[in-house]
């Protein structure tokens, strides 16, 4: 009977660590699926267009939602962490489900005095529905250079 006993509370204590275990995946899985984003925003690529810089986004809209506006206020940092300038960009308009690349000439500036983009804000974003709130919480941002992109 005592040898019963141990069994059954071992058991018990195996089921109990693979359930927290099984439940520590599935949270990991989540949230690392909520980081996701609804929108991903990835820097492709800089190309130099004679004495200016084209920079090429590719976006992903992961949601359900048509976007006819989303218009972002972006710095751009030079190498030494200086700003160099401030501008907006409209990526819209973006279809529910679908990748699309966008770019845009920066005028005056050279690929080589990009160091980094910040997206400050999100100025305007707007559904086929309305207004969307917050929308810079549903971007996930990316970068394929060696120039960083962030919010």
């Amino acid at each position: 009977m005592e040898h019963n006993s141990w069994l059954l509370q071992r058991l018990g204590v195996l089921a109990t660590v693979a359930s927290l275990a099984l439940t520590t995946s599935l949270l990991g899985f989540d949230s690392a699926k909520a980081q996701e984003g609804a929108i991903s925003i990835e820097l492709n690529k800089l190309e130099p267009q004679g004495s200016q810089c084209r920079a090429y986004f590719v976006i992903n809209n992961k949601s359900g939602t048509d976007y006819e506006t989303l218009k972002l206020d972006l710095v751009l940092f030079k190498p030494d962490g200086v700003i160099g300038k401030r501008f907006a960009v409209d990526l819209a308009p973006l279809k529910a489900s679908k990748r699309a690349v966008k770019l845009f000439d920066i005028e005056g500036t050279a690929c080589e005095e990009v160091g980094s983009f910040l997206i400050n804000d999100a100025m305007e974003c707007k559904a086929a529905s309305g207004p969307v709130d917050d929308c810079l919480k549903d971007l996930a941002l990316s970068t394929l250079t060696n120039v960083q992109l962030t919010k």
